[in-house]
């Protein structure tokens, strides 16, 4: 992911009003993060620290910019372990939640939203770069492991165009 500014963040957002992205808090570590950094991320995602149920994903797209969501975690956690359907990690260490997001347009200003599980906390970019146990002798773990990253970012933007195009 290309290094980001706030204000490109900010202006980022797809599915937000201009209040809701004035009142955003950033990510508390965001001015911290080096270049090194950002190569390790396939998406940057954070809680709000103001709105305990409040987070915001900035998404990869695949011919376009990355674009900013606004997503609402539900009230009700899971009631078993339920899988994360970016990073698809079955051994996490976190807690996922299901988020929504508004979609975009006419859709989102009637209410239509999106839903999915992911991290509570966003760690799928580290999830999907821990070696995956070997499913058999000669399992080639690195070349599993780039085929996660890849297919996390994957799913990312496809989230991201899903949100656009109204699907």
């Amino acid at each position: 992911m290309q290094p980001l500014t706030e204000a490109f963040i900010r202006s980022s957002f797809i599915n937000a009003s201009r209040r809701e992205v004035t009142e955003m808090g950033l990510l508390e570590s965001f001015d911290t993060l080096t270049e090194t950094a950002w190569h390790e991320l396939d998406f940057l995602g954070w809680r709000d620290p103001k709105f305990a149920r409040r987070a915001y994903v900035v998404l990869p797209r695949l011919d376009a910019d990355p674009v900013g969501v606004a997503l609402t975690q539900t009230e009700a956690m899971p009631r078993s372990r339920a899988m994360c359907n970016w990073c698809r990690d079955v051994r996490l260490p976190n807690d996922v939640a299901f988020w929504s997001a508004k979609r975009v347009g006419p859709a989102g200003r009637k209410g239509s939203t999106v839903g999915t599980l992911i991290c509570r906390d966003f760690e799928c970019s580290r999830n999907v770069r821990n070696d995956p146990p070997p499913a058999y002798e000669g399992y080639d773990v690195g070349a599993a492991r780039i085929r996660r990253i890849e297919d996390l970012q994957l799913r990312a933007a496809g989230f991201a165009e899903m949100l656009i195009e109204g699907r």
